[in-house]
This record gives structure tokens, C-alpha cells and sequence, in this order.
């Protein structure tokens, strides 16, 4: 599994969850504390990071944190001079 790849998906998860609880809580006014938005934040983080370890066992895929296979693009052969 790669590590980085799952790294770099789960802090983008807490991240994005924390701006946005944070900003609907300003714009809105939910009457929801600062530490609870954070909490919630962490626990995207932590489902992000069942859902990529998740996929990579599963028995489809390319065994990334990904549920996605990208596809191979083949490079041309280079032209001889």
C-alpha cells in the first residue's frame, strides 16, 4: 500500500472538513462549538483513512487507496533518426 498516497488523502479530508464545518458555522451561525467543528474534521480524517485502507485489500483495483484504476497510458516508441 502506499503510504504517502493515503498521507496526503487523509489530511486533505481533515483539512477541507475543517474549512468547511468552520465556514458554515460562521456564515450560519449553528451554535456549534469551534472544538466540536475540529473533532468532526478528525473524524473524516480517520474514516478517510478505513475507506483507503479499505481499498487497497480489496480484491479489485490497482491496491492504492484509491476504489479507482487509472488507466495505463502507453508511451510511443521513439522514431529513429
Amino acid at each position: 500500500m502506499n503510504y504517502k498516497d493515503l498521507l496526503e488523502r487523509t489530511v486533505a479530508s481533515g483539512v477541507q472538513a475543517m474549512i468547511a464545518a468552520l465556514g458554515t458555522n460562521s456564515v450560519m451561525d449553528l451554535g456549534i462549538d469551534q472544538i466540536d467543528l475540529i473533532v468532526m474534521a478528525g473524524v473524516t480524517a480517520a474514516l478517510a483513512v478505513v475507506k483507503g485502507w479499505t481499498a487497497s485489500v480489496l480484491p479489485f483495483g490497482d491496491k492504492t487507496p484509491s476504489l479507482i484504476t487509472a488507466p495505463v497510458k502507453k508511451k510511443a516508441p521513439a522514431k529513429k533518426k
